[in-house]
């Protein structure tokens, strides 16, 4: 009797667990790059929280219906001279709130153009803030999201104010002394998402940048070579974003460390390496901040 006491109640808890993981799961679920029909077949849903980034005057002319506008420097801040860098967490809860995201919402970030890097900066923010797994970028931005011939709208319209609760994520943003600390460790690879140019000490970004070059030992994955085109927005295919990645370097498991001029293409480099399955920080500091300091290392030789 008492046995099959037991197993009715092992019986009803598995029953339990079977229907409460798919809604659980659900929640977790959205892929961190979705198609426009993905989108589409979500459009006007309560859950969906769409955010389109780039010029305000290209979203007052054309965005996807109920897309809310969000510029980076609605998420940053200079700091000690440093540009683009990470305001307090309160800051970054009222600029999402502003815009509708809550507890239960599915944010899909899309750029209006082929900038795709501000993109890029709105999806690492969002992580960092603990949205990581409710986030996703629109690939192909507008451009793909008008080609497949789904609705755009000029009416730009207010969403109810969001409530959420952060829950920051710091171990994903490296400083400039863990990156000092770990120029020589095998299982890191730090990787440069700034044109060659600038990789090679060619260019010094038109004086911005105290000492031409990148970080020693640092690999190259220019930004731009992950789309399919620099004038389209679409990201690569997954096997040919591999490669770029371990050519440059980085290996299964390695913990990638990005950066840039001042963290913003860093941050497209940032996701993409998520999408890829690394274990990755962002040097919101980057290179702006290492080459100011003269005690730091510069190199200018190519590598990768």
């Amino acid at each position: 009797m008492a046995r099959t006491a037991l197993a009715a109640l092992v019986t009803l808890a598995l029953v339990i667990v079977s229907h409460a993981a798919p809604s659980s799961q659900a929640a977790r679920s959205i892929p961190l790059v979705v198609s426009p029909a993905w989108v589409a077949e979500r459009l006007g849903t309560a859950e969906l929280v769409l955010l389109h980034v780039g010029d305000k005057a290209e979203y007052e002319a054309a965005h996807i219906p109920g897309a809310q506008f969000i510029a980076v420097a609605d998420v940053t801040v200079e700091r000690d001279g440093l540009t683009n860098e990470l305001p307090p967490v309160e800051k970054l809860q009222a600029a999402f709130e502003k815009v509708g995201v809550r507890d239960d919402s599915l944010i899909v970030v899309y750029v209006g153009r082929d900038t795709i890097t501000p993109a890029g900066r709105i999806l690492m923010t969002l992580d960092y803030l603990g949205l990581g797994d409710r986030t996703a970028l629109l690939d192909g931005g507008l451009p793909a999201w008008r080609a497949e011939g789904h609705p755009f709208t000029s009416v730009a319209t207010t969403p109810a104010s969001g409530k959420f609760t952060p829950h920051p994520r710091p171990e994903i943003i490296a400083d400039l002394a863990f990156v000092r600390a770990n120029l020589n460790a095998a299982s890191v690879t730090i990787l440069d998402a700034r044109a060659p140019e600038f990789y090679s000490g060619e260019s010094d970004n038109s004086g911005r940048i105290p000492r031409p070059g990148h970080i020693p030992g640092a690999g190259s994955v220019f930004y731009a070579t992950l789309l399919e085109s620099p004038q389209y927005p679409k990201l690569k295919d997954e096997a040919t974003l591999r490669k770029l990645f371990a050519d440059a370097g980085a290996d299964p498991g390695d913990l990638v460390v990005t950066y840039c001029h001042t963290g913003q293409q860093a941050s497209l480099l940032y996701f993409v390496a998520r999408h890829l399955g690394y274990n990755v920080r962002l040097y919101d500091g980057s290179f702006q901040e290492w080459s100011a300091n003269k005690d730091l290392p510069v190199e200018k030789r190519t590598r990768r």
